[in-house]
């Protein structure tokens, strides 16, 4: 099989190294790919959002299947594009149509289909510029903190916890009316806050049938304590130590089924990842929010645990027969630290020179913002390089990653070094 991944992250470098294990590749592309994914797949400079052209690599290539791996694209209708045009209907897309991704395109929506389906989740409300007097009244109905959500895709930058209601209140303002995400906070969502620990858990469906693949915890603040601004994940482990098999049930039950269920039961088509943000309150699982694809850097956890043949998975999910599958999970800990540029997640200068990735042994290394030059690879992101080691145990992982992320520099690196701090 010849197969493209869509994306340029550490998650696509993930995906790419699992996928080339299989004997049945032939040929291995990534549109657009990194530093990384060169040196086990040719990189295509495709934009993921440029349809027409991923459509003329696709026939010229010869391609089998297509993996997507960012959201972006799924919200956009590539699915629905590949679905409508003659040529390319019959070729495997692994990621749900555009009705389906809007799980995660839109928050409003999301909500309202864990509501419908009675699927457990924090209280909330929507409004736009025009109710906006009524958010204050729904804020002031709420104990601190507030968290306020722009309803469309903001760059993982729309969520707003607060402590303060009339710092709540103005920034329901800057979203709404001085359109602070731009068009995607002209819905505000605005929830009860939900006091407890994260984890992710995710499932993988052909749309009848699905798979829980391993848990994981990532970590979004930028420093160490859980503090400072969020970014797009500083390391993940896996599985989550606190999700024990009667917690894990509880969230089968609950959500998991309840939410196949709750596609099929609105006739939304559903072929792919679906990523479940929980959190664990008093014992119980809730939903924060869906995500229609793999979490990053918790691919960089989850996939590597996976022993199976991704391929003949993927293969399944295509022809519907995921049932057939039979997952093994390797049973040691994995952990992944990611390495920032200096600045991150605000302002930082990209084209550093990555020095002494090949001095690194017993990790896996996923490049996720990195592009080559004259033979040099340089930084090309605010996450770097995620460094992925296996334990018996998440702090013999991590230990391991940590003694790997020594050996390897660039100008400006930072990284957290508390991951797992409170577990």
């Amino acid at each position: 099989m010849n197969i493209l991944i869509l994306g340029s992250g550490g998650r696509e470098h993930t995906f790419a190294w699992k996928i080339a294990q299989s004997d049945k590749v032939n040929k291995l592309f990534v549109a657009p790919g990194n530093a990384g994914t060169s040196k086990i797949a040719k990189n295509l400079d495709i934009k993921v959002n440029d349809f027409e052209h991923l459509k003329q690599a696709v026939l010229a290539e010869s391609i089998d299947m297509v993996v997507v791996g960012p959201e972006d694209p799924l919200v956009n209708g590539l699915h629905d594009f590949f679905l409508e045009d003659e040529q390319l209907k019959d070729i495997p897309l692994i990621g749900p149509q555009k009705l389906g991704a809007t799980l995660e395109g839109s928050k409003e929506f999301a909500k309202a289909f864990m509501k419908r389906h009675s699927i457990p989740t924090a209280a909330y409300e929507s409004f736009t510029k025009e109710t906006l007097a009524r958010g204050y009244a729904f804020l002031e109905s709420l104990d601190p903190p507030y968290v306020l959500k722009a309803d469309g895709l903001a760059a993982g930058k729309g969520v707003l916890i607060l402590n303060d209601i009339e710092e709540a209140k103005k920034e329901l303002k800057a979203m709404l009316v001085d359109a602070k995400f731009g068009t995607a906070s002209n819905t505000v969502v605005v929830e009860e806050f939900l006091d407890g620990i994260e984890l992710s858990c995710f499932v993988l469906t052909d749309g009848e049938n699905y798979k829980i693949l391993p848990t994981a915890k990532d970590y979004k603040r930028i420093g160490e304590g859980d503090l400072g601004l969020n970014t797009g994940g500083m390391g993940a482990i896996s599985p989550v130590p606190f999700a024990d098999a009667e917690f894990m049930q509880k969230i089968e039950q609950r959500i998991v089924k309840p939410t196949i269920d709750g596609l099929k039961k609105d006739n939304i088509p559903y072929v792919g990842f679906i990523f479940i943000g929980l959190i664990k309150v008093n014992g119980e699982p809730k939903v924060i929010e869906y995500n229609v694809r793999m979490g990053d850097p918790e691919t960089e956890v989850v996939i590597p645990r996976i022993k199976n043949d991704m391929v003949e998975v993927l293969q399944a999910v295509a022809d519907g027969r995921l049932n057939e599958v039979t997952l093994e999970i390797d049973e040691r800990s994995a952990a992944t630290v990611m390495t920032v540029s200096g600045g991150y997640p605000e302002a930082y200068e990209k084209g550093k020179e990555i020095i002494g990735l090949e001095k690194i042994s017993d990790s896996i290394v996923f490049h996720a913002g990195t592009k080559e030059e004259n033979g040099k690879i340089l930084t090309n992101g605010g996450r770097v390089i995620a460094v992925t080691s296996f334990g018996n145990d998440f702090r013999e992982a991590l230990s391991t990653s940590y003694q790997n992320i020594q050996k390897m520099d660039f100008e400006g690196m930072y990284y957290r070094k508390d991951l797992g701090f409170d577990l």
